[in-house]
C-alpha cells in the first residue's frame, strides 16, 4: 500500500462577502463601505487556498456540503482553478451553501462577522466519504459551527468524535480548529472530540472557555496561563500536541512535555489591511511544514510568517505568496520574542 500523503479538509466552505468599511456604526447609525470582494471563507477552504497558493508539494482534499447554487459553483470552480480535489465536496437541494457577511474596518482590520450556516449546519458523518483517499493527514474544522457534527448524542458524543476516531482507525493523524463563538457546550463537545484529535489549533479566547481561565492579562497574553491551559487540553484528550495562538505569536505543548514559543512577526502598520483568516493562514503554515516532517520550532516560524502575509489583504487568502516568500517577508521584518 502506498505511503499516505497530503491533506484532506472537511467541514465549513463558506463564501465570505468582505465589506472595508469606515468604522463600525452604534445601532440607528450608518457607515460607509469603501469596498467590497467575495472570497473563500471558513476554516478547510481557508487552509486548502493558502496550501494552494504557499505551493505545497502535497495533495489537497475537500470535503464538505455545499448548495445546488451559484454559491456552490463558486466554490467548486475556485477549488478546481487552484488544483484542489473536490471529489468530497457533496451538493445539497435541501441547504443553500453557507455564507458570511464579513465587515472589516480600514483602520486597524477589526471585524465582525454576520453568518448563515447554509449547508454546513447539515453536514454530518455520513457526508465524509474517505475511501479514494490517500491523505496523511485530516483536518476538520470548525467545531462550534457545524450542527450535526456537534450535536451530543445520549453516550456524550458528538458526530464529530466518531468522525475523527474513524478517520484514526483509518491511519489518518486528525488536526482539528475551533471557532470564536460562545456556546455553553464548548466543554462537552470539546471532551467528546479531544481524545480522537492529533493536533489541535485553538486560540487563547476559545482555549479559555474550555479550560475555564482567562488566559490574557491587562490585555496581553498570560503565557504561563496559555501553557498550563495547554497542558490541560492534553488532560482532556489531545494525543500529540496543542497549538494556541493569539494575535502576539504561539504556544506549543505536546504530550511529551516539551513547551514551544514564537513570537508574532512585526508587520508594519501600512501592511496590514485586514485579519479575516489569519488564524487559518496560522494553521496552513504550521500543517505545511508538519507534513514535511519540519521540527516544531520551523512549523512555528512558517506559521506566523505565514499569518502575517495573510494580513496584507481583507480577505482570507488572496495576499497569500508561495512557503518561501512568507518566510523571507517574515524574517525581514522581523520575528518578536514571547
Amino acid at each position: 500500500m502506498p505511503e499516505r500523503t497530503g491533506l484532506v479538509a472537511a467541514g465549513n466552505f463558506i463564501i465570505d462577502h468582505v465589506k472595508m468599511i469606515d468604522a463600525y456604526p452604534e445601532p440607528e447609525m450608518l457607515t460607509n463601505i469603501r469596498s467590497q470582494s467575495s472570497s473563500n471563507g471558513g476554516g478547510p477552504y481557508n487552509v486548502l487556498k493558502d496550501l494552494a497558493k504557499m505551493e505545497a508539494p502535497f495533495p489537497l482534499e475537500a470535503v464538505g456540503l455545499i448548495g445546488q447554487d451559484a454559491h456552490g459553483d463558486w466554490v467548486v470552480a475556485d477549488c478546481e482553478e487552484h488544483g484542489i480535489a473536490t471529489w468530497g465536496l457533496k451538493r445539497s437541494a435541501a441547504a443553500a451553501t453557507s455564507y458570511t457577511d464579513a465587515m472589516t474596518v480600514v483602520q486597524g482590520g477589526q471585524r465582525t462577522f454576520f453568518h448563515h450556516r447554509g449547508a454546513n449546519a447539515v453536514f454530518g458523518q455520513s457526508d465524509v466519504d474517505l475511501e479514494s483517499s490517500r491523505a496523511k493527514w485530516f483536518y476538520l474544522g470548525y467545531l462550534l459551527l457545524l450542527d450535526q457534527m456537534d450535536a451530543l448524542d445520549g453516550e456524550g458524543r458528538t458526530e464529530a468524535s466518531r468522525v475523527l476516531e474513524r478517520v484514526q482507525a483509518a491511519g489518518m493523524q486528525t488536526v482539528v480548529d475551533f471557532v470564536s463563538v460562545p456556546d455553553e457546550r464548548i466543554r462537552s463537545i470539546s471532551a467528546a472530540s479531544l481524545p480522537h484529535v492529533n493536533l489541535l489549533f485553538i486560540n487563547e479566547i476559545e482555549a479559555g472557555m474550555v479550560t475555564g481561565g482567562d488566559l490574557r492579562r491587562d490585555g496581553k497574553p498570560n503565557i504561563k496561563a496559555i501553557e498550563e491551559a495547554a497542558s490541560a487540553l492534553i488532560e482532556i484528550g489531545v494525543k500529540d500536541a496543542v497549538v494556541i495562538h493569539f494575535q502576539e505569536g504561539a504556544v506549543v505543548k505536546t504530550r511529551a512535555g516539551e513547551v514551544y514559543r514564537q513570537g508574532a512577526v512585526k508587520v508594519p502598520g501600512s501592511a496590514i489591511v485586514g485579519s479575516t483568516g489569519a488564524g487559518d493562514a496560522f494553521a496552513a503554515g504550521f500543517l505545511y511544514g508538519i507534513h514535511e516532517g519540519w521540527e516544531i520550532p520551523a512549523c512555528l516560524e512558517h506559521a506566523v510568517c505565514a499569518a502575517a502575509i495573510s494580513l496584507g489583504d481583507g480577505t482570507p487568502s488572496e495576499a497569500m505568496r508561495t512557503s518561501s516568500e512568507c518566510l523571507a517577508q517574515g524574517r525581514e521584518w522581523g520575528l518578536s520574542v514571547l
